[in-house]
Formats: C-alpha cells, structure tokens, sequence
C-alpha cells in the first residue's frame, strides 16, 4: 500500500503560502492570456511572480521540464511546454498549470481559460463541467472517507451532465491528481473515476493533502505523448479542459491551499465548511 504523507498543522500553513503564490501566477497569467501574447510571454510573467514572492518553481527542471508552467492549448490535455512560435487567438482554449515551493513546501493548481472571444457553448459547458467534477471532488474530502470517494465524486458529476453535440465526455485516464507536500507529485495516485482494480485507496485523516485534477476532453479518454517527452493530446483531436486544485483536510474540515478564499465560498454553496485559514 502506499505510503502517504501526513502533514503537521505548522506544514499546512508552509503549503498555503506557497498555494497563494500559485493563486498569484494564476491571476496574472490569466490576465496575459490574450490574442497576440504567445505562451512563452506567459511563463515570463509566471517566473515574474514566483520571483516577487521569494518563491521558488517547482515546474522548471522537473524531470528535466524546461518552463515554470504548463500552457496546454485546444486539443493539447496538459504538460504543453511554452514557447515563443505558440501565439494565441480568438477563440482558443488555454489551460494553464503552475507551481510553487515555499521552504520546501509545494502547491500546485490548473485552470482553464478562453482567450478573446468565438468560443463555442459545447467549450464553455466542457470547460464548466471540469471545473466543477473538480470541486465536487474537493467536497468529498472529509474524515472518514476515501481515496476512492474523490474519484467517485469526480466521475459522477461528469457522469450526470448532459452529454455535449460531439457525444460524450472523455475523462482522461492515463493522467489524474496526486499526492503534494515535501514533493510536488507523491503518493497516492488519484483516479479522475472508479476502477474496481484499485481499490477504496486510503483512508483521509487530518493532514491529508491532495491534488485534485480532472482533465476532460470533448471525444475520447485516449492520449498520447509527442516527440518532446511532453506535451499530452487527445488520440482524437478533440479539445479538452484541465483544472486543479490542492486541498488540506485538517481537524476543522479541508482548506483549498491554492484558492485566494481557501475554497469558502464554492464550498459553502455545497453544504460544506472549510477549515480557517491558517494565514489569516
């Protein structure tokens, strides 16, 4: 069985810190996010930030990654590596995922965002159902659960939506959300849906942290790797959706490490109340 990091409540306020820096680069980065601005611009202004905040990039040089984030456009799911020759325009739909580390303390989150304007309602819906499977899974951090509960929560959100003009929602398999803390990615894997192979998955106790990342695609659940070693895309073409959260469960209930509200206000509209903020 793995073997899961269980954090202190002095080591959940290191992680806050460095979630805020993360809510920080995601702010500004989505305020870049415009027509003409190429992903690379993108990443400089994220390193811009991790640096203003006495921050570092857990991202840059992660088994050899070359930027401090992720910018994944259309049918690209995530790792999209930024670059100069990638220029955004109406109507594109950009995922972008970053991090950071505080005195050896990670956090990690993604979002979605649409650049200009044009978009169909089928990527304002995908996009839509991703972010809230995501916080459906979010609420089933609770004492008493299990691993396998988030993933039932995330699966079944999706699983309720109407079904786009393409035919379906693909939840993408081969990726799903992790284990942070002393290291960005650690143990347990967490499954964006069932699977009877893997079991109930741990137990969740105070200090349990996790990131929380569906990733949907308007077709297929099927991906592959290009060239790079990176960048993930759909088998099929069919553009797709990515957001991520990491979350602390405490003795008061589980705090958003990398949402400027610590996930109140969301939470609160599913019945659930979050931990204080440590910070505050």
């Amino acid at each position: 069985m793995a073997m899961v990091e269980i954090k202190t409540p002095e080591q959940i306020a290191k992680m806050r810190e460095a979630g805020l820096v993360v809510a920080a680069i995601h702010e500004a980065t989505r305020a870049a996010a415009v027509p003409g601005a190429s992903t690379k611009d993108l990443d400089d202004v994220a390193r811009k930030v991790i640096a203003d905040h006495g921050a570092k990039s857990n991202f840059l040089g992660y088994g050899g990654f070359p930027a401090t984030i992720c910018t994944s456009v259309n049918d690209i799911v995530v790792h999209g590596i930024p670059d100069r020759e990638t220029v955004l325009k109406d109507g594109d739909l950009l995922s972008i995922d970053a991090g950071a580390i505080i005195d050896g303390w990670h956090g990690d989150a993604a979002f979605t965002v649409f650049v200009g304007e044009g978009h169909a309602p089928e990527l304002h819906e995908l996009s839509r159902v991703t972010e809230e499977s995501m916080w459906a899974g979010i609420a089933a951090v609770r004492k008493g659960n299990r691993l396998l509960d988030i993933s039932r929560a995330i699966e079944g959100y999706i699983r309720r939506q109407p079904r786009p003009a393409s035919g379906k929602y693909g939840i993408v398999e081969d990726y799903g959300g992790h284990g942070i803390g002393s290291q960005m990615h650690m143990d347990p894997h967490l499954l964006n849906y069932v699977s009877r192979k893997r079991g109930k998955g741990p137990k969740l106790v105070p200090g349990f942290c996790i990131a929380i990342e569906p990733m949907v695609s308007l077709g297929t659940a099927k991906t592959h790797v290009l060239a790079d070693d990176w960048t993930v895309k759909t088998d099929d073409g069919t553009w797709s959706s990515h957001w991520e959260h990491s979350v602390a469960l405490t003795e008061e209930g589980p705090l958003v490490l990398t949402a400027v509200d610590g996930g109140k206000a969301k939470l609160a509209e599913l019945g659930v109340e979050t931990a204080p903020d440590p910070l505050a």
